[in-house]
């Protein structure tokens, strides 16, 4: 059924998203200034990447890393039947960690849809024997406790043919075809239109894949092949619910439309991955840092390298020293369960956060430049001076622009001994025994 929708759909979507080509300009609404102020505040967020690729436990690139044929991946939706899946629950495993959203991916690069969308069937209530809507359940269970939702949306396409010319990926699938470029942006402006008219209030729309386009000499992109159609895409995201922010994993600055900025698996501005976005590139929005709970976005059966709950503590308070908010990673097996190691984690997590969440939620970058050994995080007249070394017994702060008027420690508010110069600050540990995971010190400023 459908298909017979099908084309009405996409002609009807083609012809509004001209009419957003129009419009001239990008001014943020009141209410999307006010979202973004929310997630400027957030903190932590949790990022699910699911889909019918979790079947083979080897990530969510299988599809193109295994060079697996059209005809042989649509056989996987049939396979896929997650009867352990349970919203409320993932949900409230969010909110015990701390967690103020959820972004999770409505179609991956492999062109599955995780949703009852009706300009396609190959999704999971067509496709699958499952035949429920996950989106749908869990859109349900964020409003219930007042967590928000963001839905990651791809870019680029392995499985279509309309998706083309085709991209620096997917180049060894066996059984691509050709197609128009245009009826690839009509599909996906139709199934934005779903996702933002079906599933209540969302927190936003996480694009994923503009690199695909973009030419790549092994260490920095070249020229776009091809119109995304931004300027179409986000205006109808803005106009269906103008709270809704835009953000787009391009590595690049921001681009008209686009309310917050992410960096994958790097802190701003730092780009050790080599494709990062580079530290003068990033924009006056929220940011987002987003990284994996072990080393694999979506599940992988024998990934080992699951991180310690000290280094996702270190990492947490990295990005809110960078300014940013730390989006957190795990890949759900295909029976719909999160990993018990996982769930051990976030939950380790959120103990720590509601003792020193205070040092996290609310804050801003702060005048001190971060370090390997220390790193700090400020409210008004406050800074919050993270040591993540237990061996440190003196802290040396160079280059600090603000007057020191006291420090304590933040769990006893005992005083500390410090001394301020023109040659930066010393504080001294000696009389502390340090945490293992993180050592918090309060310091007092004269201006806020």
């Amino acid at each position: 059924m459908k298909n017979t929708f099908l084309s009405f759909v996409l002609l009807l979507t083609l012809v509004l998203g001209v009419q957003h080509a129009r419009g001239q300009g990008y001014t943020p609404s009141p209410e999307n200034l006010a979202a973004r102020e929310w997630f400027d505040q957030a903190g932590f967020g949790l990022f699910i990447h699911w889909g019918v690729y979790s079947i083979l436990g080897d990530g969510e690139w299988v599809m193109n890393n295994q060079n697996i044929s059209i005809d042989e991946y649509q056989k996987l939706p049939g396979f896929f039947n997650p009867i352990a899946f349970d919203a409320e629950a993932w949900v409230q495993m969010a909110k015990a960690a701390g967690m103020k959203y959820i972004t999770i991916t409505s179609r991956h690069h492999d062109g599955f849809s995780m949703f009852d969308s009706a300009v396609t069937s190959y999704d999971i209530v067509e496709a699958t024997p499952y035949k429920k809507d996950v989106l749908k359940s869990l859109a349900e269970a964020c409003q219930k406790a007042d967590i928000k939702l963001f839905f990651y949306y791809s870019l680029l396409d392995w499985y279509r043919d309309d998706y083309f010319p085709r991209g620096r990926t997917g180049t060894g699938i066996p059984g691509r075809g050709e197609g128009k470029w245009e009826d690839y942006v009509a599909f996906m402006k139709a199934q934005l239109r779903e996702l933002l008219t079906n599933y209540g209030p969302i927190g936003g729309i996480w694009f994923d894949g503009h690199w695909d386009q973009k030419k790549w000499d092994g260490k920095k992109f070249g020229a776009l092949q091809v119109d995304w159609h931004y300027d179409e895409l986000y205006g109808l995201i803005h106009e269906l619910q103008p709270q809704a922010l835009v953000g787009n994993n391009h590595h690049l600055g921001i681009l008209e439309g686009e309310d917050f900025q992410m960096f994958e698996k790097d802190l701003p501005g730092k780009n050790t991955t080599g494709w990062g976005t580079p530290e003068d590139q990033i924009g006056n929005v929220p940011l987002e840092v987003c990284e994996t709970i072990n080393g694999s976005w979506g599940f992988n059966l024998q990934d080992r390298r699951h991180k310690s709950t000290r280094e996702l503590i270190h990492y947490l308070v990295k990005a809110a020293a960078y300014g940013s908010n730390l989006l957190l990673n795990v890949g759900p097996m295909p029976n719909g369960e999160i990993q018990p190691e996982h769930k051990k984690s976030l939950l380790e997590m959120g103990d720590w956060l509601k003792t020193y969440g205070p040092t996290v939620y609310g804050t801003d970058k702060s005048p001190l430049t971060p370090h390997e050994q220390y790193v700090a995080t400020r409210k008004g007249n406050r800074i919050f001076l993270h040591v993540l070394d237990p061996q440190v017994k003196i802290v040396h702060l160079e280059d600090v622009p603000v007057k020191i008027n006291s420090v304590r420690h933040y769990d006893t508010q005992k005083k500390l001994p410090y001394k301020q110069s023109r040659f930066g600050v010393q504080i001294d540990l000696s009389a502390l025994v340090l945490d293992s995971t993180d050592t918090i010190l309060e310091l007092t400023i004269s201006n806020p």
